[in-house]
């Protein structure tokens, strides 16, 4: 494995606003929203504040009549009504499936252009980045189930040389993605850790290495909370179990979307070992009926001795750090690992824990 330097910046301090500020979405018809803002109430202030550009990485775009995320559309209509500069960058494989908005966007004026990363991965990555002086990373995708029905958790970055990171990541997909080569940027350390290792702009830091070391220096607790977890490789499985032999207690919350033949049975080997506890998550049913790809618990983080942290785009299984492009953003600033912690605790009020013996079914996810 390439060796990565990872350099977290100095945490702020008691009187001074954190520069990173979590952002969530807590399910309708659950108990889970918190004193943390909501994602859709924050992407329209972001992007109503735009006076000259907005970039926006994403997975793909998905609206519905009257949601949350119509709003964040209009405003996006607006903001190119007023001159400001929108370019939307979405996975290539997955634009047959939900044309309509990028066809709305682009009839609007915005620019957008689709990523064949070429990997044998997907742009998995949601973000979005205004006027470059700030941006939003997070689990939510551009999504109408993302800012109503999932449990998601993003930030909103005011940092500026993390905001540069992000931006020079943007810059090396969008030219890609029209067979352009990419720009050379000089970026300065930051907390923005990315993937896959081999697409990374010179100066940004492969995710992977900062996680494995995250773990690595574990004292007491670890606590992550992911969609879906998957031993097919070893790097973080191994760390994990090196964190448990030394006495760290580590705690796993995953989607109940793991229920399936290629993740239930590493997991449950991995609930049989000692210091492990493992728990699946899984959200009410919503009243008005069945959504396909939604009520899940849908967020990403990592919680390391309540002092030092993660969150970001990334599940723990190989393709996500190998072949597909994910950001994310590393947390040392107390005050938000300890919203971390709070936001890992209520989750769990719709956990079960994991019974290495048991015959699970898988959920019903699609229609």
């Amino acid at each position: 494995m390439r060796l990565a330097l990872v350099l977290l910046v100095a945490c702020a301090t008691p009187r001074t606003p954190s520069v990173i500020e979590l952002v969530e979405t807590p399910p309708v018809e659950t108990t889970l929203d918190s004193e943390l803002p909501d994602a859709h109430r924050v992407w329209l202030q972001m992007i109503d504040g735009a006076t000259n550009e907005i970039e926006l990485g994403q997975f793909y775009a998905s609206n519905a009549p009257n949601s949350r995320l119509e709003p964040v559309v209009v405003a996006l209509e607006r903001a190119l009504r007023r001159g400001v500069k929108v370019h939307f960058l979405a996975e290539h494989s997955f634009v047959a499936t939900y044309p309509d908005t990028l066809e709305r966007l682009s009839r609007a004026g915005a620019e957008v252009r689709h990523l064949d990363l070429r990997t044998g991965g997907i742009l998995h990555a949601k973000y979005m980045i205004v006027d470059h002086r700030e941006a939003f990373i997070g689990s939510q995708n551009f999504d109408y189930r993302a800012l109503e029905h999932n449990l998601e958790l993003g930030a909103r970055v005011r940092d500026p040389a993390t905001v540069d990171a992000l931006a020079s990541v943007f810059a090396y997909d969008w030219n890609y993605a029209a067979g352009k080569p990419a720009p050379y940027v000089a970026v300065r350390p930051s907390r923005l850790v990315a993937s896959p290792r081999d697409r990374l702009p010179p100066g940004v830091a492969w995710d992977l290495p900062a996680l494995v070391a995250l773990i690595d220096g574990a004292r007491t607790t670890i606590h992550a909370q992911l969609l879906t977890y998957h031993a097919d490789f070893p790097d973080l499985e191994a760390a994990l179990v090196r964190a448990a032999k030394r006495g760290v207690a580590v705690e796993l919350l995953v989607a109940d979307w793991t229920k399936r033949k290629k993740t239930l049975p590493g997991l449950q080997q991995l609930a049989r070992t000692p210091g492990f506890t493992i728990s699946f998550v899984t959200l009410p049913a919503w009243s008005g009926g069945f959504i396909p790809f939604a009520r899940v618990a849908h967020a990403k983080l990592l919680v390391v001795d309540g002092a030092r942290g993660w969150l970001g785009t990334s599940n723990w299984e190989r393709e996500y750090f190998f072949e597909s492009r994910n950001v994310g953003v590393l947390v040392d600033d107390t005050a938000v690992t300890g919203q971390l912690e709070r936001f890992f605790a209520a989750t769990r009020r719709y956990a079960q824990r994991v019974d290495p013996d048991r015959s699970y079914e898988p959920p019903r996810i699609a229609e």
